[in-house]
């Protein structure tokens, strides 16, 4: 894969950044962390060379000088919020990163659930996390938040909320998603910080937009699309061009926010004259990642892709009932604006094109005829269709393993045995209205079928070499075909049809 990302670069020039504005404030700064701390695919996505773990690294290189504290919002909790990356709630997600920062050897100090009015869900998250040893932290709703300063900057405002003990020069805040009130809880711990005489300080980590890079570039034009379905949008950041005559690059709600947030900070500073004023959203930030950019075409080029993808994904969620009109639409207007089209992502013309062949050979049978299709690490496309005995996910993903392994197609990877030993388990048994077999059932046979066949254990082998390969299908797939491309980490898209004209599928 093409690398247009240097980490080595931009972890000097993030950790550079974050210790400069620590010594600022008086060797105590709370940093609020934005997008994903684990995991950010968008970001590697668009980014390539990018490493969706380079921020674990960051605070692994600052172990000694963080404490980490996770913000969720109560309502979420009650509502039962997904994660979309992930297909998890919240909590759920707000355990999966605690479990996740262990694993890289960072504990969290603290949980802290934001706007909480003793909702039924939240109460139960609280208990599940105290009995299981982590500390748990409520904050409350504010009467007039943000617009009210009198109220929010008082004892009946932040004054409410409990204070957090921390112990190191940089308190990092971050959430399993946006919206989750990460500001929230860096300013109600910045009052109370400041009432006990001690001149901390905030500032904001933020990967996207890019502040450094045109307001219409493909990356940040990716951001815009990344969060379409919260309407956000970019801007020339106006106040940083009026105080500075500089151009850089912010989005609505940091812009919309700031006069309030800058009152805000500057009653919580009181007397504290000495306390360096921001004049700009983009001043709040500490954000280094336009300077690890080394090849700008690979990125450009990379972030168009996303654009497809973004178009797809919500294309298919439109068609769910998970997502609005508008936003697709607001995704195809980006496009256009780049020239952008579907069929720019190679293989999606492939895909359709084997569901149309599929179809010709099957003419006067009935049933959905599906293609997908799947553009391996060295520009191979591999095509898969379905039919009565599996899925067109699962034959995608034997076919692209047998390419990888030079297994000639005649060869068979699943004992015909075990095919029909699960048909009959699905059909006989446990009364499915198909036998054909979904990729995670397909996978768990070649996983068996490499027991006792060595050419299927060759060809499972190669599974990994299926990460970040992109895949594309013109149906949506069902949830055994999901969970299965998900977990093969593949970036897939699928046309908005349905595989079954049944409204409710397995």
């Amino acid at each position: 894969m093409k690398t247009g990302f240097d980490n080595e670069k931009y972890l000097k020039e993030q950790t550079q950044a974050i210790v400069e504005r620590v010594r600022k404030f008086d060797n105590k700064l709370y940093l609020e962390f934005g997008g994903k701390l684990c995991f950010d695919y968008h970001a590697s996505r668009v980014l390539p060379g990018y490493d969706p773990n380079v921020k674990i690294r960051l605070l692994q290189s600052l172990k000694d000088k963080i404490d980490i504290v996770l913000s969720i919002y109560a309502g979420d909790i009650e509502k039962g919020r997904v994660r979309g990356d992930f297909g998890i709630t919240y909590d759920a997600a707000t355990l999966k990163l605690i479990d996740d920062l262990r694993k890289w050897g960072l504990d969290i100090l603290a949980v802290v659930i934001t706007r909480f009015n003793n909702q039924s869900s939240a109460v139960i998250f609280k208990n599940k996390l105290e009995r299981r040893g982590v500390k748990v932290y409520l904050h409350y709703p504010i009467e007039g938040y943000p617009a009210d300063v009198d109220s929010i900057v008082s004892e009946k405002g932040f004054g409410r909320n409990d204070f957090i003990e921390t112990k190191n020069p940089i308190c990092v805040v971050t959430a399993p998603g946006p919206n989750s009130g990460k500001l929230s809880v860096c300013l109600s711990q910045l009052y109370h910080e400041h009432k006990r005489g001690i001149n901390a300080g905030y500032a904001k980590f933020e990967t996207f937009p890019i502040w450094n890079l045109a307001l219409k570039h493909p990356v940040n034009v990716a951001y815009e699309a990344a969060t379409a379905d919260i309407q956000d949008f970019n801007l020339v950041d106006p106040f940083h061009l009026n105080k500075y005559s500089k151009t850089s690059i912010n989005y609505n709600r940091d812009v919309e926010s700031f006069p309030i947030l800058k009152l805000i900070l500057t009653r919580i500073f009181d007397k504290n004259l000495n306390q360096p004023v921001y004049n700009s959203p983009t001043d709040m930030g500490v954000n280094r990642a336009g300077f690890g950019i080394v090849d700008d075409k690979i990125v450009q080029d990379a972030a168009k892709q996303e654009l497809i993808r973004r178009f797809f994904r919500y294309n298919s969620e439109y068609l769910l009932g998970i997502e609005r009109k508008e936003t697709v639409d607001r995704v195809t207007l980006l496009m256009e604006e780049l020239g952008v089209k579907v069929i720019d992502r190679a293989v999606v013309e492939v895909a359709r094109k084997t569901a149309d062949e599929a179809e010709a050979k099957g003419k006067g049978n009935a049933g959905i005829f599906c293609g997908a299709a799947i553009a391996l690490a060295d520009g191979r496309i591999i095509t898969g269709k379905n039919s009565r005995l599996m899925h067109a996910a699962s034959s995608l993903i034997l076919n692209a393993v047998k390419v990888l392994a030079n297994i000639p197609d005649e060869i068979l990877l699943l004992s015909p045995h075990i095919i029909n030993q699960i048909a009959k388990l699905k059909e006989g048994i446990l009364d499915s209205d198909s036998e054909s077999l979904d990729l995670e059932e397909s996978l768990i046979a070649l996983s068996i079928s490499a027991t006792t066949n060595h050419t299927a254990e060759i060809a499972m082998q190669k599974l990994v070499l299926l990460k970040g390969c992109e895949v594309h299908m013109t149906h949506i797939p069902t949830p055994g075909d999901e969970v299965g491309l998900k977990r093969l980490g593949v970036n897939l898209t699928t046309d908005g049809k349905f595989s079954s004209r049944n409204l409710f599928v397995t």
